[in-house]
């Protein structure tokens, strides 16, 4: 009897051990502006003016390119009269809330994460 209850001892104790032993999950990595651009914003927009226009316009040179001011495209009125150049102030404003940047404005993506609006933002900013 007393070999029995030393092996149940034994059983019970490598349980324990293995439950303690599991292996910690990796940290998940943000994902990186391209990715994210690809994700949120190349639906509608390009990277390219040698693509075919989306609903969007192209945002390649964005950074520092006059607002409303890509040729072949039809903004909307408000946006047509705009009178700012895209930076990074500005480009952040409109990620969060393009309505409030530009009254009647019809782009209706919002990004509320200030992260994920950097990222995109800072990829932007790459490929100037």
């Amino acid at each position: 009897m007393r070999g029995v209850g030393l092996g149940l001892c034994t059983a019970m104790v490598l349980v324990v051990r293995a439950s303690d032993a599991q292996m910690p999950l990796p940290v998940a990595k943000p994902p990186d502006g391209a990715t994210l651009f690809r994700q949120q914003c190349a639906v509608c927009h390009t990277l390219s003016l040698s693509e075919p226009m989306r609903q969007g316009p192209p945002l390649v040179k964005i950074v520092g390119r006059p607002a409303g001011r890509v040729e072949s495209f039809k903004y909307s009125e408000a946006l047509a009269k705009a009178d700012f150049s895209w930076d990074e102030v500005k480009l952040d404003a409109w990620l969060t809330n393009p309505q409030a940047v530009i009254p009647g404005v019809v782009m209706a993506y919002r990004q509320g994460k200030p992260e994920t609006r950097t990222a995109i933002i800072a990829y932007l900013k790459e490929l100037n």
